[in-house]
């Protein structure tokens, strides 16, 4: 009898709490579970959801708010960005406490905090603001009072309001930026440091400050239309952003980017193709690396230390570190970049700076905050001079004829065309290799003359019998040093285990231009199967392409490449031993009746382009492969994208930027400067990489004669013209996963045609391409790749 009163209870309050739901009015004790499947609070017209979004680590969630009817999902509101919530947690609308997100365990983690009153209930506006009032309908909290990094139209901020920038495009942590309204008047932008949270200097101003206060800003307001502005006390408006996109039409926000830049965005709200995506309406500042009044000069500028910051043409920051600076965090491109030597008085001791040093000399570049010296009349050549002579000294601006001693740390470093200057960065010189050595054998031939005749002997005798044990294969085999290959923690293999080890070659894995891989099995490592390539004799660049691949494998070690393990350099038979790849190509992997998702799609792009960013810029010796396509791409145990056959590598030395060669590569991935008598960079790369990016995301061959439309028989073509006509989902159709992601879906279609743009200038590089497909920078609109050639 209970269970049907129960059951009849349900039955008579389920349309009160669906009406509820679809009302935006949330009842006091509603509450969300922190998992995937748990579905949101909607306001009325479901613009917006109030829920848990997961972070990258998925066991970790933040509540949220975020446009509920964009497949990207964007989030507008957060909390409890430094202690995101463990699975599982619990996040309940209470009458004392308000809005409470607790552990499993029921430790409190975050709440909302109402000062007074108690709680009647919540309501989420369709304006993506989040209120809780009590029974007579007053607000006691909203989440407009308390922005995160974007502000709503309807929104405003009062004096000593902050809204802050996240660490990363997906670290919601609280990042080096701020938006604020002081208590002056004026709304800033600045940096802050991230442990104390101290305020440095702006980087932009709203100019409305006034000594008389009744005539200074108070308020910063996101109306209705669109206008983002300050409103003095006289009710007078200072103009931030313009009205220039209908708000009626689009859905509008204003973002305070994890680098700084302060951008007004817009959405069409009519997005029936599901391909529509954020615009930029407008910046600010419009040159973010450009500061003309700082006054304090503390703190790092935009970029870390001795970084310099570059605009690029979507108006957003370029951090790089000078020749002779290596990032501090490699993760961390717009982070401080530390010297790659010792620079300093003690270091120097009493030899000439023109002997330790170098100069490398930069044009429209300084670092205005790190003067320490002034010296005019001065020409180039003494300016140079003066900084090399100096050992606190690390840098020198030569302006007119005044010359500007800068010492480190480097900050607020910037170019500017309007910079006429010329820089002087102080680089220490490479020392020769003979020193260290005579350095080290001084103390032992000291320790040495101070102990006994007998002790002596014995040290003595060690020595030179560990010298022989050392050098005996050098003696046996002289013949190696010649060819000047590396063989560095390889093992060194004679053809004959080689055979055992394949069984006679008897199973073959793949054929490739220069070779035959074979499946072995020995006992090397953590695995105990090997693939092992042999080299075709018959082919006459076989010995260099053998010194090749030994030199730059031997040597490069990331974890998007294949790593060799051996080989084998006995007369004519020439062999590499390779980890095993248990999952084969990628050509099977794309091409294969069984589809890989978008996820894991996307996941192995962005390794192959980690990978290749390795061998152009990380690795000891700058390496083109020349040779990208899915069939040289392995994956592992995990499906992660592993870098295959350097057979077609062309190895630079670290000071060359380009080489002739012969045309190598496979149809439909070749860079087109292969037939153009052109220099051959590693750009041909990145244009082999735009090709396979587009087969990653539409699973299917750049040529394929079996399709019988000839508008679709060439990918790279058929693609462009989708893109062009907004009509990215046929490129995906049938996907939901990728269609869900249209954001992403966009953004990677984009890297892929600057990547196959027909001039190598053009195309970025691969550092710069794993930025845009992180979403770290942002991708500017691709011209069209290819020139028009028009004949009479």
């Amino acid at each position: 009898m209970a269970f049907h009163l129960l059951s009849l209870l349900f039955l008579v309050l389920l349309p009160c709490l669906t009406a509820a739901q679809s009302n935006g009015t949330i009842s006091i004790g509603q509450q969300l579970t922190a998992a995937e499947s748990t579905e949101p609070w909607l306001s009325p017209s479901k613009d917006f959801a109030l829920g848990f979004h997961q972070l990258d680590s998925k066991d970790l969630f933040l509540p949220a708010i975020w446009y509920y009817k964009i497949p990207s999902k964007t989030i507008v509101w957060y909390a409890s960005e430094d202690n995101p919530a463990p699975r599982g947690s619990k996040l309940r609308l209470t009458a004392n406490r308000g809005l409470v997100l607790e552990d499993p365990e029921g430790q409190e983690i975050w709440k909302s905090e109402i000062s007074t009153g108690q709680a009647a209930f919540g309501v989420i506006y369709d304006t993506g603001n989040f209120l809780i009032v009590n029974t007579n309908s007053e607000r006691l909290w909203q989440s407009f009072d308390h922005p995160t990094d974007t502000l709503l139209p309807t929104q405003t901020m009062e004096r000593g309001g902050v809204v802050s920038s996240r660490r990363k495009e997906t670290d919601f942590s609280r990042g080096r930026f701020q938006f604020r309204q002081l208590e002056d008047g004026n709304a800033v932008l600045n940096t802050i440091n991230l442990e104390s949270g101290f305020a440095y200097d702006a980087y932009f101003w709203s100019n409305t400050f006034d000594t008389n206060r009744s005539n200074a800003g108070y308020r910063v307001v996101f109306n209705e239309s669109g206008q983002l502005y300050v409103l003095r006390e006289n009710k007078q408006r200072a103009s931030l952003v313009p009205e220039t996109v209908s708000a009626k039409e689009n859905y509008l926000r204003a973002t305070l980017n994890f680098d700084g830049v302060f951008i007004f965005y817009s959405h069409p709200k009519n997005n029936s193709t599901g391909d529509a995506i954020w615009s930029v309406s407008d910046v600010l500042p419009e040159n973010i690396c450009i500061n003309n009044d700082i006054r304090k000069g503390l703190g790092s500028g935009i970029c870390g230390f001795n970084s310099i910051c570059s605009i690029s043409g979507a108006k957003r920051p370029i951090c790089q570190c000078p020749k002779g600076f290596s990032l501090l965090d490699p993760d961390d491109v717009y982070g401080s970049c530390k010297p790659e030597f010792i620079l300093g008085c003690e270091e120097d001791g009493k030899k000439s700076g023109e002997d330790l040093y170098y100069i490398e000399e930069l044009r429209n570049t300084d670092w205005p905050t790190s003067d320490y010296e002034q010296i005019s009349p001065y020409s180039k050549d003494e300016c140079v001079s003066s900084c090399l002579k100096d050992c606190q000294c690390s840098a020198a601006v030569l302006r007119d004829d005044t010359c500007w001693k800068k010492k480190l740390p480097l900050s607020y470093g910037k170019t500017d065309t309007d910079e006429t200057g010329t820089t002087f960065i102080k680089i220490r010189k490479v020392p020769s290799g003979g020193k260290k050595k005579v350095d080290v054998l001084i103390p032992v031939v000291s320790v040495l003359f101070g102990s006994s005749a007998l002790i002596n002997l014995l040290l003595v005798s060690a020595c030179c019998l560990g010298f022989l044990v050392v050098n005996r294969k050098k003696f046996t085999r002289p013949h190696q040093e010649d060819q000047g290959v590396s063989y560095m923690n390889l093992r060194c293999f004679t053809y004959k285990e080689l055979v055992e080890v394949t069984r006679g070659f008897n199973e073959e894995l793949g054929r490739g231009a220069f070779g035959t891989v074979y499946k072995g099995f020995v006992n090397m490592g953590s695995s105990n199967h090997v693939a092992v390539k042999k080299l075709n004799s018959v082919f006459q660049d076989s010995e260099k392409e053998f010194k090749a691949e030994v030199n730059g494998i031997g040597q490069t070690h990331h974890k998007n490449l294949v790593r060799l393990l051996g080989y084998c350099d006995e007369g004519q038979n020439r062999l590499l031993v390779y980890e095993f790849m248990s999952n084969g190509a990628l050509a099977s992997f794309l091409f294969g009746d069984s589809k890989p998702n978008w996820k894991l799609r996307t996941e192995i792009a962005m390794g192959i382009a980690r990978g290749l960013f390795y061998l152009h810029e990380e690795c000891c010796t700058q390496i083109i492969h020349c040779d990208i396509k899915p069939q040289n791409i392995l994956l592992d145990d995990h499906y992660n994208a592993r870098i295959s056959d350097f057979g077609l590598a062309k190895l630079l030395t670290l000071d060359q930027s380009h080489t002739n060669t012969a045309i190598r590569g496979t149809k439909g991935y070749v860079a087109p400067e292969w037939f153009r008598n052109m220099p051959i960079t590693v750009k041909v790369d990145v244009y082999s990489y735009g090709v396979l990016l587009l087969e990653i995301i539409c699973l299917r061959r750049n040529i394929d004669n079996e399709i019988s439309k000839v508008d679709k028989a060439i990918l790279t073509d058929w693609a462009y013209d989708r893109y062009q006509e907004r009509t990215l989902e046929a490129l995906v159709e049938n996907d939901l996963e990728a269609m869900n992601n249209m954001n992403m879906l966009h953004r990677f279609v984009m890297v892929a045609f600057w990547c196959i743009q027909e001039d190598p200038s053009h195309r970025p590089t691969m550092r710069r391409v794993t930025q845009m497909l992180e979403g770290v920078v942002e991708v500017p609109i691709p011209p069209c790749p290819w020139t028009l050639n028009i004949t009479s």
